[in-house]
């Protein structure tokens, strides 16, 4: 009997819009999920003395990510799952290095081309919900043109985006729970 891969579920969107506490919820009910690496890598990079590591140094801090959210994505391909959900995907790099006008190395690209998602859930910038933490040094004007940059580097790469209704968790995460039961 063949195994089949499993549908990776990305959920993509500017600062503070929602993504990860549906993704706790989702693993509270019991799929498959990956967290966002970024946090991990600037907590890392603290311990090792480095304030802000994306303002420091972009680059070293996007070779991180890249390097995380791969290896988040190959883990997801040899799960025994049907359903996986990982919050922000390797092209979300290259969103935020082209929106700081930041020269990154072509095998970026490569990993945009090289490691395809099945669905991309986006969550809109929504004001209410907005917040800032030690972790995140994006204001909401920030947030705003980010997600315009994760939209535009997405469908280049003819990504067909879902786009989330700002709603209660639980309504969120019905609609993605439907919308990939439909496809």
């Amino acid at each position: 009997m063949t195994k089949l891969k499993p549908v990776k579920n990305l959920l993509i969107g500017g600062p503070s819009t929602g993504k990860s506490t549906v993704l706790e919820a989702l693993s509270d009910m019991g799929y498959w999920c990956f967290p966002e690496v970024s946090r991990e890598v600037t907590l890392e990079a603290r311990q090792l003395g480095i304030e802000h590591l994306f303002l420091d140094e972009p680059l070293k801090f996007s070779e991180m990510l890249l390097k995380g959210r791969i290896k988040q994505f190959e883990k997801a391909e040899i799960l025994n799952t049907h359903q996986v959900f990982i919050d922000r995907g390797i092209p979300d790099v290259t969103a935020y290095m082209d929106h700081f006008n930041e020269d990154y190395p072509n095998e970026f690209v490569k990993a945009n081309r090289n490691y395809r998602y099945d669905h991309v859930f986006l969550f809109p910038v929504w004001n209410e919900i907005y917040t800032q933490d030690n972790e995140r040094f994006e204001d909401l004007e920030l947030a705003r043109n980010l997600q315009d940059a994760l939209i535009k580097t997405y469908e280049d790469l003819d990504y067909k985006l879902i786009e989330v209704p700002k709603s209660r968790i639980h309504d969120r995460i019905e609609f993605i729970l439907n919308t990939i039961k439909s496809r």
